[in-house]
């Protein structure tokens, strides 16, 4: 295990530090809350730091992020280790060039700082649903709850994609994550060489498209051949799951911080249990410990860590049999659809393992959905422990909200706004005030850092 140096950084410049590292192409178009990381590795490109390879990164800004994805798409095609960062619109704008790199099977990890969609409004602040709108194609879904995990599962997801060659969207919530600033172990340039195969570097690069040994690629194919094709992926994303969880087991080995496809925390006998992905099962986690602890109650949590290609399996291997209420919260709303995406996953999941037969459950699990947190909406220990008491009743109510009061389509469940945790003992909390415009934002991130670096507080 290498030794590593605590730093103090945000969820970006987490990612961005691995990123920038393990690629030669970085093609970027700022767009809250992600722009951090295009021009973190901007900044260090100019100053001349090298990446794995002893090559400075070319970063190139073009006028589009749909020309971003182009570009990369592009220098994918060369043989170049590429990369890129985006949110909301702006993901939205490189979904053709993702259908296009995923069909050809292309090794590439891409970092989201995950933002709301502008719809009835436009909003800067952080959902799924920009991710979940790019779902269908075909990358795979790699979640980071913490500042922490965007520095790992960065990593985890660049050496994942070079073996399953399944391109990976590695997404973190816009400023919740995105913008937060912890203390974390950063990790050694040792650990990312350990973890970046060069024979899969190599073999990536001859998949490139060149007049020295031609290959024919993206090509206009007629209903004879279109549907076999479009099944040939299948074994790609059979395999990807296990390839994700053996990266994770390497990067255990290296660093001491093991990580799982899904993971449960909690009572191992709960009767009630929450799923869901994203800052929020952090929060859900404290309160879980909380309940258990001071309630005399069970109850748990289920972390959703890779969301594409969907491991039901997995995610069931993970959830006690003696859950009889699961509440699955999705950070995004599909209007119209008769459940969110990760509610209808679970749902799926649970029904086909019941009905196939020898399910786990002896009696198939009542599961409810809501969805919680648009566009960074308070997301508080009383609103978990409201979702909790709304599975102790016979009939909890399904397709709910938590964090607002719908007084036109009565969706909402009702909270405890004084309910606490205990987590604030031994924790010092600080309170600034400030106005708009007076730089209160860039002064208290870097009081937060002068107290991580200078005391042996955690930020």
């Amino acid at each position: 295990m290498t030794q590593a140096r605590m730093v103090t950084i945000d969820g970006n410049e987490a990612a961005a530090y691995i990123a920038h590292m393990t690629n030669e192409v970085i093609a970027i178009y700022p767009i809250t809350p992600s722009s951090p990381m295009g021009e973190y590795s901007e900044t260090w490109s100019s100053q001349g730091l090298k990446n794995l390879w002893g090559t400075v990164p070319e970063v190139v800004e073009m006028q589009s992020e749909g020309g971003a994805a182009g570009a990369i798409h592009g220098a994918l095609q060369t043989g170049s280790l590429a990369t890129t960062f985006t949110a909301s619109q702006g993901l939205l704008l490189m979904i053709p060039n993702m259908y296009k790199i995923a069909g050809e099977l292309t090794s590439f990890v891409m970092h989201v700082a995950a933002r709301s969609l502008a719809a009835q409004g436009l909003s800067i602040f952080g959902d799924h649903g920009d991710v979940m709108a790019a779902r269908s194609t075909g990358f795979a879904y790699l979640v980071s709850n913490s500042v922490l995990e965007a520095m790992d599962m960065a990593l985890i997801a660049q050496a994942a994609t070079l073996e399953a060659r399944v391109p990976i969207l590695h997404f973190f919530d816009g400023f919740r994550t995105s913008h937060e600033v912890a203390k974390v172990d950063q990790i050694p340039v040792e650990v990312v060489r350990e973890m970046i195969d060069d024979k899969l570097v190599f073999a990536h690069r001859t998949r490139a498209l060149t007049p020295d040994h031609p290959f024919m690629r993206g090509t206009s194919q007629n209903p004879d051949v279109y549907f076999q094709a479009r099944e040939s992926v299948n074994p790609f994303y059979e395999h990807m799951p296990g390839i994700v969880q053996k990266t994770m087991d390497k990067f255990a080995g290296l660093t001491g911080r093991q990580y799982h496809l899904y993971e449960y925390a909690g009572a191992p006998d709960a009767d009630r249990v929450i799923i869901l992905m994203g800052s929020g099962a952090e929060a859900v986690e404290e309160v879980v410990d909380h309940i258990n602890n001071n309630h005399n109650q069970k109850v748990g949590v289920a972390k959703v860590r890779l969301f594409r290609p969907f491991a039901a399996d997995e995610l069931l291997k993970v959830i006690p049999a003696t859950a009889k209420r699961i509440a699955v919260m999705d950070r995004t709303k599909e209007p119209g659809a008769d459940g969110e995406p990760l509610y209808k996953d679970v749902v799926t999941a649970l029904s086909e393992d019941y009905t196939g037969g020898a399910g786990k459950f002896a009696a198939l699990p009542r599961v409810v959905g809501g969805r919680y947190g648009l566009s960074s909406k308070e997301f508080t220990p009383g609103m978990v422990k409201g979702v909790f008491d709304e599975l102790k009743k016979d009939h909890p109510k399904n397709h709910f909200t938590i964090g607002i009061f719908d007084d036109l389509s009565h969706t909402s469940l009702e909270w405890d706004e004084d309910f606490r945790t205990d987590a604030g003992q031994g924790v010092m909390r600080c309170m600034f005030y400030g106005l708009g415009s007076d730089g209160t934002v860039g002064a208290n991130k870097n009081t937060i850092k002068i107290m991580g670096e200078e005391s042996g507080l955690y930020g």
